[in-house]
């Protein structure tokens, strides 16, 4: 088997054509350009492609598969691929070890959706990434406020429209500030940032939802009391086919949501959960379960039930709670049924 693996780079990628059989292998440099890498799989026609999992693994990927070419992905994450205690590291060696790594297969991969589900991913991330520029908007207002000894009301009440044009009232345009009111000026800045942010959020949120609305899974999990469109969407996003997990702990450990062990000997040490799944996934989970708490009483009856009235378990509570969540909702996605609710007995009642 002849084996190109491909180290990607922003402008230039290494290449290693690498013989399965003689081990043997030589180096080539191209541009990563969708042109370049299309002509070098014409060129060589190898029977497998490997590469890293990275920005441009998505149209790479794209580009391989119309050719009809076998293309492993590979996950930097994995142990294998972990650099220790090595003089030497450049892009040579990493197309090298891709090479090696995929001959011997003992390469960790990860799963590439086609394009339609990786766009929608991506605006799911954007979406994410606005709100996340809402949040630092908003503590740098309120740093502006605690430097001149000024007050607002905490949490969501601080940020009605009616305490928005408060704000608005003490800030000045940049231009008409003197030299002993420029903090208004800075407030002015902030506050016409994040009007600006607010309103492209919101026209995220609506296209996701006109997706959300013609997609038949999204609305399946919606019937999950507790469970709204942002969940739902990014679940049948980054799930994408239910069929690819075989039990529920391969969902558990995609969204990072299953614990670290360390086992040897007679020790079994069993520790906080690994966090090496989808960040995204794994904070929508945990921050719906905490809302779930009030509107669910499936998520309400689990969350007590582990936390053994100890305050102390709070976090063990509600991460197991959004584990199970998300094991629910791949089950419902992979079978095609709606939410039902558990019937609770007297006896558990009682009990």
């Amino acid at each position: 088997m002849n084996i190109l693996a491909m180290d990607l780079g922003k402008n230039k990628t290494v290449v290693c054509i690498y013989d399965q059989t003689s081990g043997k292998h030589r180096y080539k440099t191209v541009r990563t350009c969708p042109q370049q890498i299309h002509d070098l799989f014409i060129e060589y026609r190898s029977d497998r492609v490997v590469f890293e999992i990275c920005s441009a693994a998505g149209w790479v990927f794209d580009i391989a598969k119309c050719l009809g070419i076998e293309v492993q992905v590979a996950n930097t994450n994995g142990q294998a691929w972990r650099w220790k205690n090595v003089r030497r590291k450049n892009d040579r060696e990493d197309a090298l070890k891709l090479a090696q790594l995929s001959a011997m297969n003992q390469l960790r991969t990860v799963y590439i959706p086609n394009r339609q589900v990786r766009q929608k991913r991506a605006l799911i991330q954007y979406r994410q990434s606005l709100v996340a520029r809402c949040v630092r908007i908003k503590n740098g207002i309120r740093a502006i406020l605690d430097k001149k000894g000024l007050s607002m009301a905490v949490g969501k009440s601080g940020w009605t429209k009616e305490s928005v044009e408060q704000l608005r009232v003490i800030s000045l345009p940049l231009e008409k500030c003197d030299a002993d009111n420029l903090w208004r000026g800075s407030l002015w800045v902030e506050l016409e940032m994040l009007t600006k942010v607010t309103a492209l959020l919101m026209d995220v949120e609506d296209k996701l939802d006109r997706l959300g609305e013609a997609d038949r899974q999204v609305q399946l999990l919606r019937t999950i009391p507790g469970v709204g469109p942002r969940l739902a969407e990014a679940i049948v996003a980054y799930v994408d086919k239910p069929g690819r997990f075989t039990n529920c702990k391969q969902v558990g450990c995609y969204a990072g949501l299953t614990p670290r062990q360390y086992q040897s000997g007679d020790s079994n040490r069993v520790g906080r959960i690994s966090g090496q799944g989808n960040k995204v996934l794994r904070a929508l989970l945990v921050e719906v379960s905490w809302l779930g708490l009030r509107h669910n009483e499936w998520m309400r009856r689990t969350y007590q039930r582990i936390l053994r009235g100890s305050v102390s378990r709070k976090k063990i509570a509600i991460t197991a709670v959004a584990r199970k969540l998300l094991i629910r909702c791949w089950a419902m996605l992979r079978d095609g049924t709606t939410w039902r609710q558990e019937k609770v007995s007297v006896s558990n009642v009682a009990a």
